[in-house]
């Protein structure tokens, strides 16, 4: 992935003298996607931060820096640091163009969409984080978390990620570790996202495609022209990562079988999406009056992934 070129200036935002002793990291690049979407790099003053595909760490800024317009910062909450935890995303390729093995960079890379909320319930993190220019201070956590991770990976399994949005972040590291090891078994990796220009690593995955022939990259789109209106030749309505579930074998075609004895799927990103069961433990699952993943999944014989059941439908829902 070509770096984009930045100059490190001041930051907008006001800064007061306790943000030194708070604050134990700095951005040093961001490239923006468009306009509400951003991919920053931070680098720990403890670096490096090791991590684990898949893994998440904590960010955050003081509720002093310039944020969301209809935000103001209750008086007794002066100099609190606002944290949110965010999966660790992955460049896939280096300045050249090769696979980037995980763990050979020291900035973590974060795939950030901006969130914002008129009154009464403003966003505090995200507009702050897109105040921020290259060499600007934040807080970063002392360690990577999380259990979504590869941990039983057959180099011969089919491994299947779904994600919606920037629910792509952990995905890439996963497939990147993967690819780096040699993995022999069929990847297949379903992005859905309103709008094409919402593909922030489109470019890296196509080039995977090229490179390896067990790799297939599936973008779907719900609010492009050809989603939208029925008018259009090439009109194919609203796409979503269950439609292709469901007819697995049309999208994708039986060398790539979705078959639970020897398939793992990772789903990532809106809860509508994943749509977990309300209880896990009754003899029938109460799923969503939305039909998502998990209950399409389930029907099929895949097995939810818990901590003392082991399957192979493993989630992360981002809020």
């Amino acid at each position: 992935m070509t770096t984009p070129t930045t100059t490190p200036i001041k930051s907008m935002s006001k800064r007061e003298p306790a943000a030194p002793l708070l604050y134990n990291a700095a951005v040093v690049d961001i490239k923006p996607v468009h306009d509400t979407l951003r991919i920053f790099r931070v680098l720990a003053d403890r670096s490096p931060l090791e991590f684990i595909p898949g893994q998440y760490i904590g960010l955050g800024l003081g509720n002093w820096e310039a944020g969301d317009e209809y935000e103001t910062p209750p008086a007794d909450q002066k100099k609190r640091i606002i944290q949110r935890a965010y999966s660790i995303s992955w460049p896939i390729l280096d300045d050249q163009n090769h696979l980037l093995r995980p763990g050979e960079m020291l900035p973590l890379e974060f795939y950030v969409t901006l969130v914002t909320h008129t009154q009464p319930h403003p966003q505090s993190l995200t507009p702050r984080l897109f105040h921020l220019k290259v060499g600007d201070r934040l807080w970063i956590g002392s360690r990577a978390r999380g259990s979504y991770t590869l941990r039983r990976a057959n180099p011969t399994d089919h491994f299947v990620f779904v994600a919606t949005g920037t629910g792509e972040a952990p995905h890439n590291a996963m497939i990147a570790q993967l690819l780096s090891k040699g993995h022999t078994g069929p990847i297949t990796n379903l992005a859905c996202v309103r709008y094409r220009c919402d593909l922030g690593y489109l470019h890296q995955h196509r080039e995977l495609e090229r490179r390896y022939p067990n790799y297939r990259y599936v973008p779907l789109t719900t609010r492009e022209p050809e989603n939208v209106n029925p008018q259009r030749h090439d009109f194919v309505g609203k796409r979503y990562v269950q439609d292709v579930v469901v007819h697995w074998s049309a999208n994708l075609g039986d060398d790539r079988p979705l078959d639970p004895k020897t398939t793992q799927v990772y789903l990532c990103g809106n809860p509508d999406m994943i749509g977990m069961p309300q209880s896990i433990g009754h003899a029938e699952p109460i799923y969503p009056e939305k039909t998502g993943m998990v209950e399409l999944l389930q029907r099929q014989g895949f097995r939810l992934d818990q901590p003392l059941l082991a399957g192979n439908i493993h989630v992360e829902k981002y809020w």
